[in-house]
């Protein structure tokens, strides 16, 4: 099944380029339209009871509403409707948790925190950063419903910590039809369509793409941000919670790792992956790189399609051999901070941030104004952005391993050259090469971090037994 072209790894970009294609940007008269598009008051959520504190400090590196105009998001709009204020402190990615810390040990506590997959749970939960979210969302009501069998993923002591707002691809396969249709390929699309897209039909139409380059053309197959998401295409993560052991534990080897490691290692080996950052699909396709894996943010606003452009979107490919198409996706969340007593505010806010994201109303007014900035986008293209993975298609997977320790999650942290931490490292670096040029293979980094892992997890299960009274 495998062949494949030469590229390397990274985050980034990816498609081919019959004709060059830019990118684009809305007109100027955007901005008055999507000002039109107004955010109405809503009787599903409560008012701040009178007389309850209203304002939540938010400690982040972005603030949440950050322009300087007018218009608010949805949800802060909303917030402000039933009495609510939010007043942003300013930190740093880097130093962000470090930020935190300082002020629940001086007892001068913000009141929510950004949930990020790195470190946030269990990591910094275990450590006293957070509380428990069970007094301010009702899991068994219509409002929360739908993301409970999620929200169950984040718990200690039997107590929820992460309470999704919002699902966000983490990444996508952005594409050019036309090219697809240049070279007599199957669209990935209506291959999806068909339940038909999976690692080999993806990996077939990579390895036909580069085999067609003519003379002294250079094409390949894929650019970005996709190894993690192999890996989890398979139902299963580096590192997993063990429900009867009551611990987490290693699951580097796994049968099913062999397999997609294989995947991957092929797609390096044989040429197919481009592994310099490219940073937006209209540069990748330039490139003639056929799929560009990244987050939709690339393929969007500054880096919309131009007129012209006939662009597709397709999730990553699943695993043809197992039992449902697993993947991750970024959840949006608001941790609640160990400390603070502002119940009735975080419950209002929560609230406003779910609604605006699950009420149809607030749906198709965010959607309205995503088209004004993105014309060039098609239906179809937003409904695998932004909906799909989100949908009953796919089971979502929660992977632990981000958020263990500092060795194993914390890539700000990480000294090595790619600035991974170890199970990024580990995800990716079956398409890496060594000083003397040579390809890792699955069975070299098994070895060599094996016992890393090993013991990283012992240290953490030390401390998460100690936080649930074990």
């Amino acid at each position: 099944m495998f062949k494949a072209k030469k590229i390397a790894a990274g985050a980034f970009a990816l498609c081919f380029a019959a004709a060059a294609v830019g990118c684009g940007g809305s007109k100027d008269d955007s901005s008055s339209h999507v000002d039109q598009v107004k955010i109405e008051d809503t009787d599903k959520i409560e008012a701040i009871p009178d007389g309850a504190d209203n304002e939540l400090e938010w400690l982040s590196y972005f603030d949440i509403n950050p322009t300087k105009g007018a218009e608010k998001r949805a949800d802060l709009t909303l917030f402000e409707k039933k009495g609510g204020k939010i007043n942003y402190t300013s930190t740093t990615s880097l130093t962000k948790y470090d930020t935190l810390a300082n002020r629940v040990l001086a007892n001068d506590v913000p009141d929510m925190f950004w949930y990020e997959q790195k470190m946030t749970f269990p990591n910094y939960c275990v450590k006293g950063m957070f509380q428990p979210i069970d007094d301010i969302v009702d899991f068994d009501s219509d409002l929360w419903a739908d993301v409970k069998d999620t929200a169950d993923q984040f718990t200690l002591k039997g107590e929820h910590y992460v309470a999704p707002v919002k699902y966000v691809a983490n990444s996508v396969l952005t594409y050019d039809k036309d090219v697809i249709e240049a070279c007599a390929l199957d669209d990935p699309y209506e291959l999806y369509m068909n339940d038909e897209w999976n690692w080999d039909t993806w990996y077939d139409m990579m390895d036909e793409y580069v085999k067609g380059a003519e003379g002294d053309e250079q094409r390949y197959g894929v650019n970005g941000w996709f190894a993690p998401f192999i890996f989890q295409s398979t139902g299963h993560t580096l590192i997993e919670y063990d429900a009867d052991k009551d611990e987490y534990v290693s699951n580097i080897t796994d049968p099913n790792f062999d397999r997609a490691t294989d995947l991957l290692y092929n797609i390096s080996k044989n040429g197919m992956y481009y592994g310099d950052w490219v940073g937006q699909a209209s540069d990748c396709f330039k490139k003639n790189i056929l799929f560009f894996a990244m987050g939709p943010w690339a393929a969007s606003d500054t880096h919309t399609p131009r007129d012209g452009s006939n662009w597709g979107i397709v999730p990553i490919p699943s695993d043809p051999n197992a039992d449902a198409k697993y993947t991750s996706v970024e959840i949006n969340a608001y941790m609640w901070v160990k400390g603070s007593t502002k119940k009735e505010a975080m419950k209002t806010w929560m609230e406003c941030a779910k609604l605006v994201n699950t009420d149809p109303t607030y749906i198709e007014a965010d959607k309205e104004k995503f088209f004004v900035n993105n014309p060039n986008w098609t239906e179809e293209m937003y409904q695998m952005a932004y909906s799909e993975l989100s949908s009953s298609n796919w089971v979502q997977l929660i992977d632990p391993g981000y958020g263990i320790s500092t060795t194993l999650s914390n890539d700000d942290a990480a000294a090595n050259d790619t600035k991974e931490a170890v199970v990024a490292y580990m995800y990716s670096s079956v398409m890496k090469t060594d000083d003397d040029g040579a390809q890792y293979t699955w069975t070299q980094l098994r070895e060599t971090y094996s016992g890393t892992i090993d013991s990283e997890l012992k240290t953490f299960n030390e401390e998460y037994k100690k936080f649930i009274g074990k």
